[in-house]
């Protein structure tokens, strides 16, 4: 796994391991960057159920302000963290331990791009999409990564989806507000 493009571009990042951990491949990355890639300059960024924090890398790599990762299990926030200090991002990155759907419902913060990578199969991207319509400014994006059979709705509050992509086994639908 490694940063594609920007100022910390082809370095390396840990990953977690087991069979729970489904990292997002260069190709599907690559798509993601591809369809956000003017929104990224400037904008503050959310890595919900961030694993070891490559989006969030990725989009801070490209220009973006800052970026949070949020994540529930500490191996995770420790993988995040070590990447974030590699490719020296500590000082725009925040890191916060515990649940993903927890901290949507505490925070007063607001973002211009969230990216979703859940567990699958436990519903939890509407969930947070039916939070992140108030968290999210106007002309804000929300990338999902989803299994492949996931159908989600057209429109959440102020949320609409705007594509999904396939990519083997892979989803990615893109809302926006």
């Amino acid at each position: 796994m490694r940063v594609i493009t920007g100022i910390a571009r082809g370095r390396r990042l840990d990953t977690l391991m087991g069979d729970d951990v489904r990292p997002t491949s260069d190709k599907v990355k690559e798509a993601i960057f591809s369809a956000i890639q003017f929104d990224i300059e400037g904008a503050k960024v959310l890595d919900l159920f961030c694993g070891s924090g490559q989006l969030g890398i990725e989009a801070l790599s490209r220009g973006a302000e800052c970026s949070v990762f949020v994540d529930k299990n500490k191996e995770s926030i420790a993988v995040a963290k070590k990447n974030i200090g590699t490719v020296g991002f500590l000082d725009t990155s925040k890191l916060i331990h515990m649940d993903s759907l927890d901290f949507l419902k505490q925070t007063e913060l607001n973002f211009d791009i969230v990216f979703i990578d859940p567990p699958y199969k436990k519903g939890l991207i509407v969930s947070a999409l039916e939070i992140l319509s108030d968290k999210i400014n106007e002309g804000g994006k929300i990338i999902c990564e989803h299994e492949l059979e996931l159908g989600l709705p057209e429109k959440i509050g102020e949320l609409s989806l705007n594509k999904s992509y396939k990519y083997g086994k892979v989803k990615v639908s893109l809302f926006k507000k």
